[in-house]
């Protein structure tokens, strides 16, 4: 859930609009998107009489009670089983044009916090994972209407009013998930007040699966986080949460965002690593990135980390294709299993961790030369991982999961202390020495 402040600074006195990061603040091009609020903002005042419909393109309809901004709008449904950080999931960029149906039954009762903050470690200065409100849509059994969190400066409705993203309570979001599974993510209509009954005919739904979604959370501009940094990394902006930079420049990282297509390698030699982040949609979408990866890979020796959409760009570039699964993985406990050894991770070992993709690599036997699988889903098998082999002479590694979680468990954590242990040792310095962290050290920098 939310993080401690630092001592002495109220969340209640932090300013109300600060621009983020360019990855965050970029201009809405969909129907589907959710705006960065105006600072003119006039509050939307609850009423709890006014109603919607969420309705889904496979024909079925519920009607519930409308909260947050009275708008409607189009998307994709989805579901997520995490139980808390409701907020992390909000303003995750990969929910980027999805109506987001929660299947715990209550959501919003501790709040929201303020979001700008002063970061200790030189990160992005947010206390969630973006700016603002990143999915189109939300989808709860009951929202709260009272919050307690010591925290909290306004409640789930006000938030998503300030935001511009409508909300659905009083339906059965169990009915709702079972559907989703049974048929798959579904394009859908969220609809609030007059007409909210209607439902879109079948050529009226929009399809964000057309649309370049990364292009539309990734930065625009470069920018560098934490510059004294002693390991020099530079990170390819899918739409990155803010807990992958945040976990990077707590390391003691110098990290550099570039925009998703931008040609590491005219500037490849400036640095000691690469990652790439997690980010929406389709990475079919992001085809310039894996080509440009592919000769990364060919040219350059030094470590290569990614998360998720990174992971799907990296495994492109190594050959491999991506499928779109039926209802994706979205929760904070999917176990993976550990095929091979890598750093403190150990093959044979099971881990939970935190994940939230609609598109996954395919199985392939054999895995293409120079390439091995890394982890596989315990549950449906799908690919978690792959990585290079030690015959390759390369040190790369792409997880489909979420290491740093925000929220979820902490099991793979230290992924990103061997990513930069790996970088480090190639630093031109000589300075470094390794520590051989243990799991509980690196949950002392959270």
């Amino acid at each position: 859930m939310f993080a401690i402040l630092p001592a002495r600074i109220s969340a209640r006195s932090a300013p109300r609009s600060v621009r983020f990061l360019a990855t965050y603040t970029g201009a809405i091009g969909s129907h589907w998107g959710s705006p960065i609020p105006a600072a003119n903002h006039v509050p939307t005042p609850h009423d709890r009489t006014k109603p919607a419909t969420l309705h889904l393109k496979t024909g079925e309809s519920f009607t519930g009670k409308a909260f947050g901004a009275p708008v409607s709008r189009f998307g994709e449904s989805v579901f997520s089983t995490s139980i808390t950080s409701y907020t992390e999931s909000m303003t995750d960029p990969s929910y980027r044009s999805q109506i987001l149906v929660f299947t715990t039954p209550l959501i919003g009762n501790y709040g929201v916090p303020e979001n700008n903050r002063i970061c200790p470690d030189n990160g992005p200065p947010v206390l969630l994972e973006s700016s603002g409100i990143q999915c189109a849509g939300v989808v709860v059994s009951d929202v709260a209407e009272k919050y307690s969190h010591y925290q909290a400066v306004e409640s789930l409705h006000e938030w998503c009013d300030r935001h511009g993203v409508p909300g659905i309570t009083g339906v059965d979001t169990r009915a709702i998930t079972t559907l989703l599974r049974n048929n798959g993510s579904t394009l859908s209509k969220l609809a609030v007040g007059e007409g909210h009954e209607i439902a879109p005919q079948s050529n009226e739904y929009l399809d964000p699966a057309l649309e370049n979604l990364v292009d539309q959370v990734s930065t625009k501009e470069v920018y560098t986080l934490n510059p004294n940094g002693d390991v020099k990394i530079a990170v390819l902006d899918f739409g990155a949460k803010a807990n992958i930079l945040r976990s990077l420049t707590k390391r003691g990282a110098a990290v550099t965002v570039f925009p998703w297509n931008y040609d590491f390698n005219q500037v490849r030699d400036q640095f000691d690593g690469l990652f790439l982040s997690n980010g929406p949609g389709s990475p079919n979408h992001c085809m310039e990135a894996a080509l440009n990866l592919r000769k990364t890979f060919e040219e350059w020796d030094k470590p290569v980390f990614g998360i998720c959409m990174g992971h799907q760009v990296i495994g492109l570039a190594a050959g491999l294709n991506a499928y779109r699964m039926r209802f994706g993985n979205r929760g904070h406990n999917q176990p993976v299993l550990a095929l091979e050894d890598s750093g403190l991770i150990k093959k044979g070992r099971i881990y939970v961790t935190s994940q939230n993709h609609q598109y996954a690599l395919e199985l392939n036997d054999p895995c293409p030369e120079g390439w091995a699988y890394f982890f596989l889903n315990a549950n449906d098998a799908s690919v978690e991982g792959i990585k290079s082999t030690e015959a390759s002479g390369k040190r790369v590694w792409g997880v489909q999961f979420h290491p740093e979680s925000a929220g979820g468990p902490l099991d793979t954590i230290n992924m990103f202390t061997s990513f930069l242990d790996a970088c480090r040792a190639d630093n031109a310095s000589g300075t470094w020495k390794s520590t051989k962290l243990s799991l509980l050290d690196d949950e002392a920098l959270l």
